[in-house]
């Protein structure tokens, strides 16, 4: 996720088991297959929103609806579809009170060598509610206004008890064996259990000695704003989460490191075992992961890349881990599977003309293996911020399919 404008109406964690190395493997060509478009103005019903953001882009809120933006991850839906998770909206807790939090589902028609229209259909999955007050903080929805304004809050959010981008900054969702879903938080950071309709189940459930300013729980900072649980994978027995951390701990010495936390959903807690994922040490500022997906009980995709759009972007890549892959430091080995900024297209299925498609956005959020050597990859819009690929025009959500040489099996 991505900070934006904001206009105003008035105990650590031990450092311990596993690290994930900096040591790359030769990278894997990857070719252009499909690519499918949602355009950036595309709206949903829902309560008026934007009102606490400034103009952008030749954009002028507030909205009268629901902006479908800000897909932060991905997961097969029924059918060919797929189900796309919204962050918290405008990008910061500040801005985003009216922004709900909602699951789309989408059913793209990829543009490919042969076939297809390169558009999207979508329709509104769930929203996040919470009417049986089991979260155990104030939320938006307790209140009549929104705090410091004198807007009185959207009646649809009031009396649905609907959550919204002040309560929690969703960044990552995954769907247990018995239906339900967990999300992962950056405002605690907080693991989140919702039913299948999008209702909490529970308290959410905090990380012992990590927290960032915007806990709403008040408990010792700990970790950088928006630097919670932005990937997080779940095993494919369903046992296992492992949320991602997108920054490190202050306390830690060294900036690149960041902490998986193992979660059971048997017993719904961490069992304190833990993995390290060290970013890369580019020239470029604002280094940070933007999904981590499971491939098989211990191998895993993550998504790293700089703070750059356009043509200022230079590392937008996509990394497999296993954990059973650890070099003579500890470090568990990286091997670079995708460039995205360097994707083959050679029947133009992304207009181009120059036989290379680039994925040039500031956040790329989400990645789903759709076969042993496929993956979607899907951009974080941040509408009406991002301008990644028309300089001065929001960003679309761009779906693509790329190809790799080689199944993710094979990583050398």
């Amino acid at each position: 996720m991505l900070r934006k404008i904001v206009r105003t109406h008035a105990p650590v964690i031990a450092f311990s088991l596993l690290v994930i190395g900096i040591v790359q493997t030769q990278s894997h060509a990857q070719t252009l297959t499909g690519r499918a478009v949602l355009p950036a103005d595309t709206f949903a019903p829902g309560p008026t929103s934007g009102e606490f953001i400034a103009p952008a882009n030749g954009r002028i809120p507030p909205f009268a609806k629901q902006p479908v933006q800000g897909f932060s991850a991905v997961l097969k839906g029924p059918g060919d579809s797929f189900l796309v998770m919204c962050d918290n909206g405008f990008g910061a807790k500040a801005n985003s009170p009216d922004f709900v939090l909602r699951v789309y589902q989408v059913d793209p028609d990829f543009k490919t060598k042969s076939r297809g229209t390169g558009t999207v259909a979508f329709r509104i999955f769930f929203t996040l509610s919470d009417p049986d007050h089991k979260v155990n903080f104030p939320i938006v929805a307790d209140h009549m206004q929104y705090l410091n304004s004198s807007i009185d809050v959207d009646p649809a959010i009031r009396n649905g008890r609907l959550l919204t981008g002040a309560d929690f900054d969703i960044e990552s969702f995954r769907q247990a064996h018995d239906g339900t879903f967990w999300f992962g938080d950056e405002f605690g950071p907080f693991l989140v259990h919702t039913d299948a309709s999008g209702k909490v189940l529970e308290a959410p459930f905090p990380l012992a000695g990590v927290a960032s300013p915007d806990d709403p729980l008040g408990r010792p900072t700990s970790l950088a704003s928006s630097k919670g649980f932005e990937g997080m994978a779940i095993l494919p027995d369903g046992k296992r989460l492992y949320p991602l951390l997108e920054g490190p701990l202050t306390t830690d010495p060294d900036k690149h490191r960041l902490i998986i936390n193992e979660f059971d959903l048997a017993t719904k807690a961490y069992t304190g075992r833990q993995f390290f994922y060290r970013m890369e040490d580019t020239t470029q500022s604002g280094q940070s992961i933007g999904d981590f997906t499971a491939v098989s009980d211990h191998r895993f995709l993550v998504i790293e890349r700089d703070s750059g759009q356009g043509a200022s972007a230079h590392f937008k890549k996509i990394f497999l881990v296993d954990f059973e892959d650890i070099d003579s430091n500890g470090f568990l080995v990286k091997h670079q599977i995708a460039d995205l900024l360097n994707i083959a297209d050679p029947d133009d299925i992304g207009g181009t003309g120059t036989g290379v498609f680039t994925f040039p956005f500031v956040t790329i959020e989400s990645v789903l293996p759709l076969s042993a050597n496929t993956l979607l990859v899907i951009n974080d819009n941040n509408y009406p911020f991002s301008t990644g690929r028309v300089a001065g025009q929001p960003d679309d959500d761009e779906f693509i399919i790329i190809k790799l040489d080689r199944p993710l099996s094979e990583k050398k």
